[in-house]
């Protein structure tokens, strides 16, 4: 049965950007009745949005002149001020841009400059979750910028997440996704460094994840990631290795310009390191449980 659209001129939403969380937020945002339109550089994604209900758009002015409301889930630095460009261009002034994406805060800073000179309000909208999480709408989103952009946007953040915080001035949000950052790399490496132990144990590794999962010990990675650990399946990925790396070395330099230590963090880096080293670049993060399983000669229990 389709959806009953949104009413009002917000029920209009542009996703630039249709990887692993722009087409997941896209597909939500459509059950949820808006009409959404979205761009992408690859036809393959334009093609995926149209078959969710979307509606593909040709360039990002066209998305732009179709939304009073737009979100950007972009790969890179380039690739958020190409498009910040692009939406000051088509001229849709009075229109609110909810960036997710994770990258520096000057970068976004940029943007928001750039965009502000054209009458659009950017805001600083970075997700915690994972792509798989946000299939089920499962994510957090951390607002920060002007508060009546927030607010405009809350149906469409109760679209696609499970939440969403408003967190004040413009780059808070980004502050506190390179924290949560820094807990996921942590507790996906110490997730995988359990699992390792348990197996050179001779403990089962769909047993250690049910009963882990339930313990003082369990954390959102165990939950998440631990099931594909168990699997030694990382071919489906929520987030690739290689992507992670970027999200790494943001959450370093913004330690360093802190001048904060952050030695377990630190400690992870090896590890992600290793798995792009042995190929892992395409693979979910969790591979990092087949680098450990290597590093200690672990076998599995047998089945």
């Amino acid at each position: 049965m389709k959806a009953k659209l949104v009413s009002g001129t917000n029920s209009r939403v542009g996703v630039a950007g249709l990887g692993i969380m722009g087409s997941a937020m896209s597909a939500n945002l459509v059950r949820a009745g808006f009409a959404v339109r979205g761009y992408d550089v690859l036809a393959r994604r334009r093609a995926e949005l149209k078959k969710a209900g979307g509606s593909p758009a040709r360039s990002v002015r066209e998305l732009a002149r179709h939304a009073s409301i737009v979100i950007t889930s972009l790969p890179s630095a380039p690739a958020l001020l190409e498009v910040s460009a692009e939406l000051g261009a088509a001229g849709n002034a009075g229109q609110v841009v909810i960036e997710t994406s994770t990258l520096p805060i000057a970068v976004k800073d940029e943007a928001r400059k750039l965009l502000a000179a054209q009458g659009v309000t950017l805001l600083d909208c970075p997700l915690s979750g994972t792509g798989a999480q946000a299939k089920v709408k499962d994510l957090a989103v951390y607002a920060s910028g002007p508060g009546a952009a927030y607010r405009r946007c809350v149906p469409v953040f109760d679209g696609f997440a499970r939440t969403h915080y408003f967190l004040g001035a413009f780059g808070t949000g980004s502050k506190m996704k390179f924290v949560a950052n820094l807990l996921v790399a942590i507790h996906n490496v110490s997730t995988a460094e359990a699992m390792v132990l348990g197996m050179k144990a001779g403990l089962d590794c769909d047993l250690m994840v049910k009963v882990l999962a339930d313990g003082a010990g369990s954390s959102r990675m165990l939950q998440v990631r631990g099931p594909m650990m168990a699997r030694g399946d990382y071919s489906n990925a929520a987030m690739k290795v290689g992507v992670w790396q970027k999200d790494m070395r943001i959450i370093g330099e913004f330690a360093r310009g802190l001048d904060c230590p952050t030695p377990l963090f630190a400690a992870t880096s090896s590890i992600y390191n290793a798995a792009m080293a042995q190929g892992f670049a395409e693979a979910d993060t969790a591979c990092v449980c087949a680098v450990l399983e290597r590093m200690a000669k672990a076998r599995r229990a047998p089945k």
